[in-house]
């Protein structure tokens, strides 16, 4: 039996995030996103999680929580959010509405972008951005140029 490059349900790139608190963050993914755990390993002589995979729709990504004595940290402890997701959901203000009541932090509440989708973007307890959107139109690169350049007009 071969092995395949890519594991069987992997995708070609997987996210991963360092959390300060492993346990809760995966009940706080669970509760907000519907995220369900694929996999779970905990460190050996204690609570922390070593090493979880979380499927959301048919993504998933990794977590695990903090090592400090390998700079291994998370957002809150480098003092901020140093990159972000985006979950393209049916209808991203229920979603959007569902993680503040889990426990986001709204940043921008949904709104129709000029690229053709309505977005809303949220910071979970565990100092990650997340982006929850909906693609409404599909547009040209001219047509949304054309958008963002009456937008750039309107704001001045």
């Amino acid at each position: 039996m071969s092995n395949a490059p890519i594991p069987r349900g992997s995708q070609t790139i997987v996210a991963g995030i360092t959390v300060n608190d492993g346990k809760a963050a995966l009940d706080f993914y669970r509760r907000a996103f519907g995220a369900e755990v694929r996999f779970l390993m905990t460190e050996p002589h204690g609570p922390k999680i070593a090493y979880a995979e979380l499927q959301i729709g048919n993504s998933y990504f990794t977590l695990n929580d903090e090592i400090p004595q390998h700079n291994v940290l998370s957002p809150i402890a480098r003092g901020g959010a140093t990159s972000g997701f985006m979950i393209y959901v049916a209808d991203c203000d229920s979603l959007y509405q569902q993680a503040l009541t889990a426990g986001a932090t709204g940043i921008m509440p949904p709104m129709d972008m000029f690229w053709g989708d309505r977005m809303g973007a949220l910071t979970d307890p565990f100092g990650h951005r997340w982006a929850v959107a909906t693609h409404k139109e599909t547009l040209s690169e001219a047509e949304i140029e054309e958008r963002r350049a009456k937008m750039m007009q309107a704001a001045k």
